[in-house]
C-alpha cells in the first residue's frame, strides 16, 4: 500500500452487543499512530477513525458500555479501511440484509477490509471470503467452517492476511490486526512504534495464542 500525507480513513462498525475490544482494540491502535514519535503531542495520526453505526443514537455494546457512533452507514463517508467487528451481536446481524448489503458494497471500495473475531462471520455472509483463508475466534471455527464451505479456515494463525482482506483472531487478535495494517501503510518501524507506546508487543509471532 502506497503511504502520503494524506490521512487514511477508517471505518469500524458498531452495532449492539458488539465486543468492546473487537473495536476500541482497533480503535486505540489507528489513533495512536505517529510517523514522528518526537512529535507525538503535535501531530496528529496519520488515521481518522469512525464509528459507524446503522442508525443514530448510542449503541449498547458487551458489559453495557454505551457508544456513540460518529455516523451512520447512510451518513459514512468514502472509507479506505472498514473493520468489522465481532461479538454475541453478529448473531442478529447474521439476518441483517441491510448491514450485510452495506458491508458488501463498502468493501469493493475500501484499500484493506478486516475483521475481529466473529465480524468474519459477517464477511463471510457477504460473500467477502469465498476462495480466501480467514479465521475467527476459537470458538466459533467448526461454525465458520460449517457455514462457509468455500472458506479455507486457518486455526493455527492468529492473524490471517489474504490479499486486502485481513482477518484476526478473538477479542484482543483485533490489537495484533490493526498493527499489521499501520504495518502495511507505514512500514514495520511505524508500526514497532505504535505497540511500543502501547506497550504491547508487536505480532511478530502469528501463531494463535490460547
Amino acid at each position: 500500500m502506497t503511504t502520503g500525507t494524506t490521512r487514511k480513513r477508517v471505518g469500524i462498525l458498531v452495532f449492539p452487543d458488539v465486543e468492546v475490544l473487537d473495536f476500541c482494540g482497533p480503535f486505540e491502535v489507528f489513533s495512536v499512530v505517529r510517523l514522528d514519535e518526537e512529535r507525538r503531542r503535535e501531530e496528529p495520526s496519520p488515521f481518522e477513525v469512525l464509528l459507524v453505526a446503522e442508525a443514530p443514537g448510542p449503541i449498547v455494546a458487551t458489559g453495557g458500555l454505551r457508544v456513540i457512533p460518529d455516523c451512520t452507514l447512510d451518513a459514512c463517508p468514502s472509507l479506505d479501511v472498514l473493520v468489522v467487528p465481532g461479538g454475541w451481536g453478529t448473531r442478529r446481524e447474521l439476518q441483517n440484509e441491510r448491514l450485510l448489503d452495506w458491508i458488501r458494497a463498502r468493501a469493493a471500495g475500501v484499500e484493506a477490509l478486516a475483521s475481529v473475531c466473529t465480524g468474519s462471520m459477517l464477511l463471510g455472509k457477504a460473500g467477502l471470503l469465498d476462495g480466501r483463508r480467514a479465521t475467527t475466534h476459537w470458538r466459533s471455527l467448526d461454525w465458520m467452517r460449517a457455514s462457509f464451505p468455500g472458506v479455507t479456515v486457518e486455526d493455527r494463525l492468529h492473524v490471517v492476511e489474504d490479499g486486502t482482506v485481513i482477518t484476526s483472531a478473538g477479542i484482543s487478535a483485533g490489537i495484533d490486526m490493526a498493527l499489521r495494517v499501520v504495518a502495511r501503510y507505514f512500514g514495520e518501524a511505524v508500526g514497532r512504534a505504535t505497540a511500543r507506546h502501547m506497550e504491547y508487543p508487536f505480532p511478530d509471532d502469528d501463531r494463535r495464542r490460547i
